[in-house]
């Protein structure tokens, strides 16, 4: 039954939200900003650039620019970070890589195989902070489809974003790192001052936490076991395609920061459906943070429900909602952290789509309050084939007011009294109903009892 209210709680909610996103960019193929025609013929006959190769996955925003990692899943990814121009009125904009051709260069191997430590190998998520860097987690694996190729230990790199240059490049300890099993897809940054700044590092495959200080150039591991995937939520369908991940920590969004100037890191594995804190207090003090004393300091949010398994997160620390992909139901979802309840009932339902929201893979707010959504049929990618005649990269954009409006997560709700008269009626008929129908009416009862409920928060008559 509790599927059952959630895909109606989702597909109800279509008459009442708003579905306010529209695609801003998209994609049949990707291709590059190469230096001339030659160039780009040359990378397709060397294999350097196999167009139907290329998936574009994270994205972030900063000024005019929004950037794109496009991760080397398979051979003939010409370059994995990138960006565009967000006033570019092409539909189908040529990703120009960042922040050079040069950095994107990994013919020249050291003695045991591995590139200098200013090369981009493989990132997939990225992040831009307020003092203009960008924050780049890369893998270092390329062919990851493919056999996988390590071209370099998982390291963080740095750019200062008014100068495009590399401001630090930071190696993940070894003693951090579980060799051929960790794999680091998402970060979240957090600014107490440019200086005095932490990224927080998601290790899926290992599950795991790794702590970075830029003040101190140092980090450290944590561990638990909210990090890790719940057996039951492994097993998604996504596009008529059915598969089995193990994805541990994945998604991080960080709330603002308290009086003390801590905030809280809401988190969740992909492969679960439930959400967890923890606060940075704990996280920032390595001791802390790494004693087994302090495992009740994590806490259980509570449950989106059946088939939810969430994927990126972010945070609008502005109206305090938490903006998740809901990746098996190809939909993007809210809850306000105001909220003392997280459950599916005071949860909203931003938007769902089978067309332009398979899979949706990364989300976003920009400093303008403009949420950003990058849907790209990974699992289409992955396990078949993509049609090159059809489109199938997407990004979608709104502002946050319009995203939000008509959900449970918008503060502004005026409830229509004629949607309290349905719920009394449903009640009144649930009653009646029981006490001649036996079991099966008071399951169907309760059924509409909850659903009514459910529909609550997104029925609205106005805003405010």
């Amino acid at each position: 039954m509790m599927l059952l209210l959630l895909l109606t709680f989702l597909h109800t909610s279509e008459i009442f939200a708003m579905d306010n996103l529209n695609v801003a960019f998209r994609w049949k193929v990707v291709d590059f900003e190469f230096p001339n025609d030659t160039a780009r013929e040359d990378a397709i006959a060397k294999g350097i650039f196999k167009p139907e190769n290329n998936l574009p996955l994270g994205l972030e925003v900063y000024g005019d620019r929004m950037f794109i990692s496009v991760p080397r899943w398979k051979s003939g990814v010409a370059a994995s970070l990138n960006y565009i121009m967000l006033t570019d009125s092409k539909e189908s904009p040529k990703l120009r890589p960042y922040p050079s051709w040069e950095y994107h260069d990994l013919t020249n191997l050291d003695e045991s195989g591995m590139v200098s430590s200013d090369k981009i190998v493989s990132p997939f998520r990225i992040r831009a902070d307020s003092c203009g860097r960008l924050w780049v987690m890369d893998t270092g694996i390329a062919d990851i489809l493919e056999g996988s190729k390590v071209l370099s230990k998982p390291k963080l790199l740095i750019f200062d974003l008014n100068t495009d240059t590399l401001i630090r490049s930071y190696q993940i300890p070894e003693d951090q790192v579980k060799k051929d099993v960790s794999f680091f897809a998402n970060i979240a940054v957090e600014e107490n001052g440019c200086e005095d700044t932490y990224a927080y590092l998601a290790d899926l495959g290992h599950p795991g936490l790794v702590v970075y200080s830029f003040k101190k150039n140092k980090s450290w591991l944590v561990k638990h076991h909210y990090f890790h995937i719940s057996p039951t939520a492994g097993e998604m369908t996504v596009a008529g395609i059915t598969f089995q991940w193990a994805d541990g920590i994945f998604g991080l969004a960080l709330s603002k920061p308290d009086n003390s100037g801590y905030s809280t890191l809401y988190f969740h594995p992909m492969h679960s459906f439930h959400e967890f804190t923890v606060s940075t207090k704990l996280l920032r003090d390595e001791a802390m943070a790494t004693d087994p004393k302090n495992f009740h300091e994590y806490k259980v949010l509570g449950s989106r429900g059946p088939k939810a398994q969430s994927g990126a997160s972010f945070l609008h620390q502005k109206t305090n909602v938490l903006f998740y992909a809901l990746v098996n139901l190809n939909a993007v979802a809210c809850w306000r952290t105001t909220n003392p309840n997280y459950t599916m009932e005071s949860q909203g339902r931003v938007f769902m789509s089978n067309e332009t929201m398979v899979f949706p893979n990364d989300i976003k707010v920009d400093a303008n309050d403009t949420l950003w959504v990058m849907s790209d049929k990974l699992p289409v990618f992955m396990y078949e084939k993509l049609n090159l005649n059809e489109y199938n990269f997407r990004i979608l954009n709104s502002t946050v007011a319009d995203a939000i409006r008509g959900t449970a997560c918008d503060s502004k709700m005026v409830m229509n009294p004629n949607i309290v008269k349905n719920i009394t009626k449903n009640i009144t008929r649930i009653i009646s109903t029981t006490v001649t129908g036996g079991s099966s009416a008071v399951n169907a009862g309760i059924t509409w009892l909850v659903l009514s409920f459910a529909a609550l928060p997104l029925l609205s008559t106005r805003q405010i």
